[in-house]
């Protein structure tokens, strides 16, 4: 039967109006009674922090902000500003929170407590709940301070790695340990800082750091002392050569050992050239071996005779001290650090046999200076001589009068004498040597042989041949020459106690060799002074002038060639001494 219109089911849109009218409705009742809740709840609470409030366990319910800040600052618990215990790598410190700009902002943590961000949930709980409410401090962060903070904990704390190695001094073995290097990282340490504020506990915070590991670990550093650098030097080692003993001192060891690191391990080395340069081993060593003896010359007829034959040594060469040294560093007890050396026997290179291959024939040049007797000439010209004699000089060599003679001290057997000091004579170590350099000086020139290094005394004495003369001083001026005859020249000096002789032996280059001076110009009067102090000594005066000496080369008696020295004297003035 068919339906009235009043009958008719209602459409899809029909049937859903009055369902969302009514929910509109229902959600309209529910947010206006939430609202009046929420109005309820803050009427209620007004500007107050409800009931049973706490931070931290301190109890602001009931309070005003400001009586809340207050009571905040005054029973601040113990961890807002109790430093906060840190451990960087393997040190531990701690961290002024304030310091470190990590504190809690009281003021802010009131307006929490008091209105936290106006919740509706949390207002409109204080109208049904009576129960204690925990607010959470706000924390304030200076993020500038923070990194100062992390700073002065890196540069207490950062270390480079250290590498271990062991090193010989005073005839000890000193090792340096191993240091593993670490950086503290400054961006994730501020973090963690920042997270671990206001500390929990008494646990400390772990600071992130880098590592480096050294190289070389501790272990290689007591292996190697183990088993080598402390037996080393544990005692002097001993060598034999016969019946003569070498001992040899852990200091002068450890002088002539070196340690390097190589592969993870480390190694020495015993420099064994260097050791036997060493004064403390080489003056034993001569004596125990002996060095060979040159035959000494002399001339007869002009001609180069041998006076005395020279004799075979023995020498220790470095290969053989290191040979017979380095087994017995690692041995200890006096017993097992003894050893032999072997010597190799060295032969004079002046005999009756070379002389003529050597080319060592004939007196080239001879010159004498006689002196005034003085004790202190006597003894100083006498001890240059024995230095001197005997030199040998081979082709092309340079010779040095300070080289061969050393220096003027009392241990080289030199006294204090009269000498020209800042243009005047005064006492000083080695006076009186000079007359030993002039006589070399004339020997070299009319050997015909080349000057290298030469100076004139400042203003002339009388006793030398104007412009061809010498003086020496240590450390300053030097007598050199060079050795171009193309043969060897042996060098026979001897003193009395007034006079000084010195010839060179070899082969001559030239005929003759002959002097040639030219007149004193440049004339120049003496001034008059006085000296003062203990040195001083009297001087007579003398005038200062140049001259010019020519050294005339001469073959077959015809001149081939010629070479002038120039010398510049000064006034010697008159001194009075007080």
């Amino acid at each position: 039967m068919p339906r009235s219109r009043t009958d008719r089911a209602p459409t899809p849109r029909e049937g859903r109006r009055p369902r969302l009218r009514t929910a509109a409705i229902a959600t309209g009742v529910v947010a206006v009674a939430a609202g009046g809740l929420y109005v309820a709840g803050l009427l209620t609470a007004g500007e107050d922090i409800s009931a049973g409030t706490r931070v931290a366990g301190v109890d602001i319910g009931g309070m005003s902000r400001a009586q809340a800040e207050a009571r905040l600052a005054a029973e601040a618990p113990a961890a807002w500003s109790a430093p906060i215990p840190v451990k960087v790598g393997d040190h531990a410190t701690t961290v002024e929170p304030a310091s470190a700009g990590l504190t809690v902002d009281l003021a802010k943590t009131a307006d929490l407590a008091a209105d936290p961000s106006r919740d509706p949930f949390t207002v409109i709980g204080r109208l049904f709940s009576s129960g204690e409410r925990e607010i959470r401090p706000v924390l304030a962060y200076d993020a500038d301070k923070t990194r100062a903070a992390v700073a002065g904990l890196a540069k207490k704390n950062d270390r480079a790695v250290r590498e271990g190695s062991v090193a010989f001094r005073e005839g000890k073995a000193v090792a340096t340990r191993p240091v593993t290097g670490q950086k503290l990282d400054a961006g994730r340490a501020a973090e963690t800082l920042r997270a671990a504020y206001p500390a929990t506990g008494s646990a400390p915070v772990v600071l992130p750091v880098t590592t480096t590991e050294p190289k070389l670990p501790a272990a290689e550093v007591d292996r190697f002392l183990d088993s080598y650098a402390e037996p080393a030097v544990s005692g002097p080692v001993t060598l034999t050569a016969g019946s003569e003993r070498l001992r040899i001192a852990p200091a002068t060891l450890g002088d002539h050992l070196t340690v390097k690191a190589e592969n993870g391990r480390l190694d020495a080395a015993l420099d064994a050239e260097a050791l036997l340069r060493d004064p403390d081993v080489a003056r034993p060593l001569a004596s125990l071996t002996g060095a060979p003896v040159e035959a000494s010359l002399g001339v007869r007829d002009g001609k180069a005779v041998v006076e005395s034959e020279g004799r075979p040594g023995h020498e220790v060469t470095a290969k053989a001290l290191g040979d017979a040294v380095r087994p017995l560093l690692t041995r200890t007890g006096e017993a097992a650090r003894t050893a032999p050396v072997a010597t190799t026997v060295t032969q004079p290179q002046l005999t009756a046999d070379s002389l003529a291959r050597l080319g060592i024939t004939e007196q080239m040049s001879t010159f004498t200076v006689d002196f005034p007797s003085a004790p202190y000439r006597t003894t100083n010209i006498g001890r240059a001589a024995e230095l001197i004699n005997g030199s040998i000089v081979q082709p092309g060599q340079v010779w040095s009068f300070n080289r061969t003679v050393g220096e003027r001290t009392p241990d080289n057997g030199f006294v204090d004498g009269t000498m020209i000091l800042d243009g005047q004579y005064r006492s000083g170590p080695g006076g009186g040597v000079s007359a030993m350099a002039t006589t070399v000086f004339n020997a070299m020139f009319f050997a015909g042989v080349k000057p290298v290094e030469y100076g004139a005394h400042s203003f002339y004495i009388e006793r030398y041949p104007a412009g061809r003369e010498a003086t020496v001083a240590w450390g300053s001026l030097d007598l050199k020459f060079r050795n171009d005859s193309g043969k060897p020249i042996y060098i026979k000096a001897s003193a009395t106690d007034s006079s000084v002789t010195v010839s060179f032996l070899g082969t001559k280059k030239y005929d003759s060799v002959e002097a040639v001076a030219g007149p004193r110009t440049n004339l120049k009067e003496p001034a008059k002074r006085e000296g003062t102090g203990e040195a001083c000594v009297p001087q007579p005066p003398l005038e200062g002038f140049d001259i010019s000496v020519d050294r005339v080369f001469k073959d077959g008696g015809a001149e081939v060639k010629r070479e002038t020295f120039k010398t510049h004297y000064t006034p010697r003035d008159e001194v009075t001494c007080e």
